[in-house]
Order: structure tokens, then sequence, then C-alpha cells
């Protein structure tokens, strides 16, 4: 209670205003995610396999379309600013275009090359009769999901342009009505309820593609119809064209952020292989500690987000460094606080949440470890994401650049190699070590954060 932060009143109500929305979307989404993954782990340990190794390939797919639509949505941002709603237009026809191609290149990618990339994580220890089944369910689940990555892209493409224009709750809507619909239909199909046949996770496949398309229809639907608020609708698709010079300037600022996003996110795909390397038992047993995980990380990673817009704003405002150094300090612990707070929570359903899957005695405990160490690494976690979006709040791209990528593929994923190929170690102890070298990231974080060169007022250099 002698924090002094409990008496920064004002810096407490900003924080908690932009950070309270995030959680409530972010946690009925996640939310959702772990209510369909263990309806599919009902299943049983195969089909919840093959999918879990689909969705780890999916979320590389999917934060590449993140990155690569965040570069035009500066430039959105600020023609919406300037009420330039012609340039706002040539934003927009970028992101479709840029979603389309890379919807077609990931469809396929992933339709030639889907038995060698769930293979991948098919190459440890166990029945090979049970791994080529799971290969099977995994096949088939992709095969239906190929179908909705079109909408998924375009919708982020739509999404992201309304938000950038200051209009988040149509996005937000369609966002939960597209969670609810994908709920509903995993129980019907998934299970076989009110007349459908029980399909597995091929049910849950066409459950989520469904809420693709409904969440596309909401989106598109809505801003086509709201044409003199959004005047940039207007003639959207009459022509590709896009000023040379605008195109070249939203290219280079966007490839670097896909780039980003490509490694980050193909470097997290990377370790879950790298960990079923040790035993097909691993697959299922790192899905359900990840899906308990990223729940209880919901409000961690909100708060962290929040402390890079809360920076943000004050450098952009023209605080002082030792003001946004003093207010960055409070917001840090802050979010260091919760995540002690909800480790503990975390280690507390350890035991319980892996006994809702379908599974094997083996993969129950193996979980309930995972989860463990998950709930000791999250203190870390919460403390890395603050200094992240702090560092990148002052637009320092390069270091945040290495900060997320740089250590992964630099640090972390050789130990993980060298762990896994060169020592007899079984899997906990390479689990933990991968998790605990992260101690080492927050170090050169503190580092970072005390210089304090991270603290710049972007809107006046560009000026």
């Amino acid at each position: 209670m002698k924090n002094p932060l409990l008496r920064d009143r004002s810096l407490l109500r900003r924080f908690a205003v932009i950070t309270i929305p995030i959680i409530i979307q972010n946690g009925i989404t996640n939310f959702v995610n772990l209510l369909d993954n263990i309806m599919i782990g009902q299943v049983g340990t195969e089909p919840m396999s093959g999918v879990s190794i689909v969705n780890n390939l999916m979320f590389v797919f999917n934060l590449c379309i993140f990155g690569g639509t965040s570069g035009a949505g500066i430039f959105t941002a600020q023609f919406f600013g300037s009420d330039d709603h012609k340039g706002i237009r040539y934003t927009l026809r970028y992101k479709l275009l840029l979603c389309a191609v890379m919807g077609a290149l990931g469809i396929g990618v992933f339709y030639f090359g889907a038995d060698s990339l769930i293979g991948l994580y098919l190459q440890g220890e166990g029945d090979p009769a049970s791994a080529l089944r799971t290969l099977e369910y995994g096949r088939s689940y992709l095969m239906i999901m190929l179908l909705g990555l079109l909408p998924f892209s375009l919708t982020n493409a739509y999404s992201g342009t309304l938000r950038e224009c200051g209009q988040s709750v149509v996005p937000m809507i369609a966002g939960v009505v597209a969670v609810l619909v994908n709920l509903a239909l995993n129980y019907i199909l998934i299970f076989g309820h009110l007349g459908a046949p029980a399909m597995g996770a091929s049910g849950a496949a066409i459950a989520t593609v469904i809420s693709r398309y409904v969440e596309f229809a909401i989106v598109a639907l809505w801003a086509h119809k709201n044409t003199a608020k959004y005047p940039f609708i207007k003639g959207l698709y009459r022509s590709i064209h896009i000023p040379g010079k605008l195109l070249k300037q939203i290219t280079l600022t966007s490839l670097p952020l896909l780039i980003n996003e490509a490694l980050w996110s193909g470097s997290e795909a990377f370790m879950s292989q790298i960990y079923s390397t040790k035993g097909l038992d691993v697959v299922p047993a790192v899905n359900i500690a990840s899906t308990i995980f990223n729940l209880s990380n919901v409000v961690v990673l909100a708060m962290a987000s929040s402390v890079g817009i809360v920076m943000g704003q004050m450098m952009g405002a023209n605080a002082t460094k030792d003001e946004v150094w003093r207010a960055n300090k409070k917001l840090v612990s802050l979010s260091a606080i919760a995540s002690i707070v909800f480790g503990g929570i975390l280690a507390g359903v350890s035991d319980v949440f892996p006994l809702l899957y379908n599974t094997t005695d083996a993969v129950r405990n193996l979980s309930t470890h995972m989860i463990i160490l998950c709930a000791i690494y999250l203190p870390i976690l919460g403390y890395l994401n603050a200094v992240y979006f702090s560092i990148r709040a002052g637009g320092k791209i390069l270091t945040t650049f290495l900060f997320d990528c740089g250590f992964n593929w630099g640090i972390t994923i050789p130990m993980a190699l060298m762990l896994a190929n060169l020592t007899p170690l079984p899997i906990l102890p390479i689990y933990a070590a991968c998790r605990g070298i992260a101690i080492l990231k927050c170090a050169v974080g503190y580092g970072i954060l005390r210089r304090k060169n991270w603290i710049k007022n972007l809107a006046t250099t560009q000026n």
C-alpha cells in the first residue's frame, strides 16, 4: 500500500480506461478458445494433437497478416486525422490487395506442404500408428481451415481501417458474434447435436470457417452501408490504383513489421516443434498448458499493451524524460504484480484443468507440470511485455526487433536445439530451461529502460 502508484490516481485512472476494454474483448475471445479447445479435447488425444499442430501453423499466418497491414494502418490514421478520404481509400486498397496475395500464398503453402509441415511435429518417440492418425486428423482439419484464410485476411483489412478511423465498436461486436457462432457450431458439429453428424476435429474446422465468414460479412456490410460517415468506402473496388510514391512508402513501412511478426511467430512455432521431438505425448501436453496459460495471460498482456499506450501519450504530450520514466516504473511494477497474482491462480488450477480433457494419465501429468512452469514464467513474461511495449512506444523499431525476435532466434532456439538433440534430458527440464533463460532478457530490458533513450516524442520529430 506504500507504493506511490496507489497515490497517483490520475495515472491509474488513465491506465484503467485503456486496459479494461482490452481485457473484456480479449477475455471473451480467449475464454471461447478455451472452451473450443476443451471440446476438441473431449474427442481424444490424437484429434486434439492434430488441431493443435495446425493452429501453430495458422498462428504464423495470422501474425504475418497483422504485421503486413500494420504499416498501412499508420498511414490510415494520419490520413483520417487530415480528413483525406482518398488517402484512406488507397491504404485500404493496399491492405485488401496484400491480404488477397498473402491469402493465396498461404493457401498454396498449406495445401501442398500439409503433410510435411504437420509431420515436423510428429518426429518424437511414440506409437507410429498414433502419429499417422494424428497426421490424418491434422490434414483434414487444415484442408477445411484453408477455406477461411481469405475472409480472415479481408476482415483484418476492414476492421483495422475502421479502428484507425475511430470506430472500434463494430469490429468488437463482429468479433464477439463470430466467437459465439463458433462456440455454438462447435457444440453441434463436434459432438453431433441437434441432428447433425458427430464430425470431431473436422466439425471444429467447419465451425471456425463459418464464423470467419460471419465476421467478415458484419464488418464489410456495415462499412459499405455507412459511406456517408466513411466516404473512403465509395469507389473502393473501381480500380486497384495506388499512387506509386504512396505505394513505396507504405511498403517500406510495412515490410519491417511483417518480418518482425513472421520471425517472432515462426520462433514460437519452431519452439513447439523442438519440444515435440521429445515424444508424441508432448504435443497434447503443450496444447493443454498453452490453452490455460493464454487465458491467464489476457490481463497481463492487456496491461503491458496499455503501458505502451500511456507512454506514447505522455511522450506525445511533451512530458519530460523524468516524468515518463517515473510513470513507466510505476506501471511496469503494476504489471509485474498483476502477473504474480495470475501466476498464483494458474498454479492453483494446474492439477484440475487437465482433467477436463479426454486423454491419457501420462499427458495429464505432463501438462500439469508444464502449467506449473508456465505459472512461474508468467511474472517474467509480464515484465518483458511491459518493457517491449514501452520501448516500442518511443519508436525504437530496431531495438524492439532485436528484443522481440533477436533473443528468441539468437539464444533461446539454439539452446533448445542443443538440449533436445545433444542431451538425454526429458521434456520438462528443457521446457523449464527455455522458459527460465528469459530472466537474462529481463536484465537486458531493465538496462534499456534505465538508459531512457527510448523516450522520444515522435510527433515532434515528424514535423
